[in-house]
């Protein structure tokens, strides 16, 4: 089953960090954490790994409109969005499906919600694509 929705890009990762966060705002989504489990790793366990990058993105009227539907809800907040390096060499932006996270709480009224978060994350990784492919022209 697949559980997210990605676009595999090229570029700088840290650009394209940057360009997901940016993504992100415009689509009303702040990102309210930004865990680098690269750095993580090798803080923690001495451990060498390729950059990731997980940023919890979180839509507040999104949010509070599923919440007033589900109050467990909130377990699955917010919803991330990884950033990381793949074996070939490209950079891997990866969003969570709301609607397969969201059929877990088996509850119809989160499905608009759900979809909605989709529609927005599937602009985010277009805008992502887009707004590389342009400066890479440059």
């Amino acid at each position: 089953m697949m559980y997210t929705i990605q676009k595999s890009v090229s570029g700088d990762f840290n650009q394209v960090v940057e360009t997901t966060i940016d993504a992100l705002k415009d689509e009303g989504f702040g990102v309210l954490c930004d865990i680098d489990v690269q750095a993580t790793l090798e803080e923690k366990l001495g451990e060498e790994f390729r950059q990731y990058r997980i940023l919890g993105a979180c839509n507040p009227a999104l949010a509070h409109e599923g919440l007033n539907e589900e109050i467990e809800l909130g377990a699955l907040l917010p919803c991330n969005v990884i950033v990381y390096e793949t074996d070939g060499g490209e950079v891997m932006v990866s969003a969570v499906d709301p609607q397969q996270l969201v059929g877990i709480a088996d509850n119809e009224a989160l499905d608009s919600i759900a979809n909605e978060v989709h529609d927005r994350f599937e602009r985010v990784l277009s805008t992502i694509g887009s707004e590389l492919e342009s400066a890479s022209e440059v």
